[in-house]
């Protein structure tokens, strides 16, 4: 590690996150590491720019495997809580957390609590109409062919889990081009804990009209985004929300 670099904390990083690990039932591990050293840095509130470690450094101090630490720092640089630098003197640094990224952690913090899948889609249905006529205002023709390109992965993807993955990552896409910082921010959190929260459903328990009509639904909206018709963003919205 780079010595100019201040680190977080003077005890073992180790002994301290992997006792937050325990008690985190209905995650996985990487969740359950993700959480424990989001509190980690919660609790002692280092600078931004902080040096936490290493990808190397913290799979050698809590002994996960190397994917299970990958996958927890990608669920903490996407909920703006570390920052990665590739390169000689890089790493895992304390992110600088403005309010808009507060907020979305707050909201990420609460998904241990009874109800909140139901609390997200609430949300989620919500905020849906916001984000996707800000994207139709706004998109551009780089935008618009990375949503076809998603919903095309959508069209054949080979399995309902494989489809799931492409809608929420069209969802997150659509969400970036919405010029409202605070509504992207909640909008993802809400897509975050469901996609997180998604119960396994074998292809058989999701009938081939049921994922062909969700496909509709999501080609009318990009293509309806693509067209900047907010009249039919709302209707297609209504459709995704309420389905028949």
């Amino acid at each position: 590690m780079n010595p100019d670099h201040p680190r977080a904390g003077t005890g073992p990083l180790a002994s301290d996150v992997l006792a937050g690990v325990g008690g985190r039932g209905g995650r996985n591990r990487a969740e359950r590491l993700a959480a424990a050293l989001g509190d980690w840095i919660d609790g002692r509130a280092p600078a931004a720019g902080t040096l936490i470690g290493t990808f190397e450094s913290l799979r050698r101090e809590t002994g996960f495997s190397y994917a299970t630490v990958s996958e927890a720092v990608r669920l903490l640089r996407d909920r703006g809580v570390l920052e990665i630098r590739p390169g000689r003197g890089g790493g895992l640094f304390v992110a600088d957390r403005g309010p808009v990224v507060r907020l979305r952690h707050t909201l990420l913090s609460v998904t241990e609590e009874a109800g909140s899948v139901a609390d997200a889609i609430e949300l989620r249905d919500c905020l849906e109409a916001l984000i996707d006529t800000g994207a139709a205002r706004h998109r551009s023709e780089a935008d618009i062919a990375d949503l076809r390109l998603l919903l095309e992965a959508m069209r054949t993807a080979p399995a309902w889990d494989a489809f799931m993955r492409a809608n929420w990552a069209l969802h997150e896409r659509i969400a970036r081009i919405s010029p409202n910082g605070m509504a992207r921010a909640v909008y993802a959190a809400t897509l975050g804990h469901l996609s997180a929260s998604e119960t396994a459903v074998e292809d058989g328990q999701a009938p081939a009209s049921y994922r062909a009509e969700r496909y509709r639904v999501h080609a009318d909206l990009v293509g309806a985004i693509a067209d900047g018709d907010e009249p039919a963003v709302r209707a297609a919205v209504a459709r995704h929300n309420y389905p028949a």
